[in-house]
């Protein structure tokens, strides 16, 4: 196996825009078009089961944030079921992670840097999170800094997880093609799945972090 089959690359160009589309892309379509398909269905009947998702993700963002989590779930939630979903799409034949390609981790990421700031300013006024970020104000640059390498972290720790566990599946089935690596898949599978689960509460942990105490105060007094 080549290193150029395993990256990310382009399988055709939109006419007229010339907007170059990768392989990672394509699946990503798909891998939304499940999603949605099963939102629907999930729409018109109750499922026990996704019940029991929905009540779990709302468990564990309420106790890492330490407030109701109602507000804050449709993101979380959804970075959470994208991200699991993704990670998994690399054992179906054919298909791999859109994780695996840099760039989707990395939007993913920037999704989690702007909503800190929004759900920030939404809880603690424009000013009033501005002074959150920095006092005094000349370590404003700091926090910055801060900012920017914890997305980056974020981007680096999901990229590395799901490239490596595909790239070693993919090595060991080259080289024993006759002999599914199970092993491994459901071991990628499980990766899969846990970096999932710490992509989400480190967005909640940042995201309650943004809110401060002004938020959390307002949610027990209203309590």
């Amino acid at each position: 196996m080549e290193i150029g089959e395993f990256l990310p690359h382009v399988v055709f160009v939109i006419p007229v825009l010339n907007i170059p589309v990768r392989n990672t892309v394509v699946v990503t379509w798909i891998m939304m078009a499940l999603i949605i398909g099963v939102a629907a269905i999930v729409g018109q009947r109750r499922l026990t089961a996704l019940e029991m998702l929905v009540d779990f993700l709302n468990d564990v963002v309420s106790d890492v944030m330490g407030i109701p989590a109602e507000t804050y779930l449709p993101l979380l939630g959804s970075l959470a079921i994208f991200i699991a979903v993704a990670n998994v799409l690399g054992v179906i034949p054919f298909l791999f992670a859109p994780t695996r390609d840099i760039n989707v981790p990395l939007a993913l990421a920037v999704v989690v840097f702007f909503s800190v700031h929004y759900f920030g300013v939404r809880a603690r006024g424009p000013m009033g999170y501005l002074k959150s970020l920095a006092s005094p104000i000349f370590l404003l640059p700091l926090e910055i800094i801060g900012q920017l390498i914890r997305t980056l972290s974020l981007t680096m720790r999901l990229f590395g997880n799901i490239f490596s566990g595909e790239l070693l599946v993919a090595i060991v089935f080259s080289l024993a093609p006759l002999i599914v690596p199970l092993p491994l898949i459901v071991l990628g599978m499980f990766i899969g799945v846990l970096q999932a689960y710490v992509f989400t509460v480190l967005a909640a942990v940042y995201i309650g972090a943004g809110l401060g105490a002004s938020e959390s105060g307002s949610s027990m007094e209203q309590g």
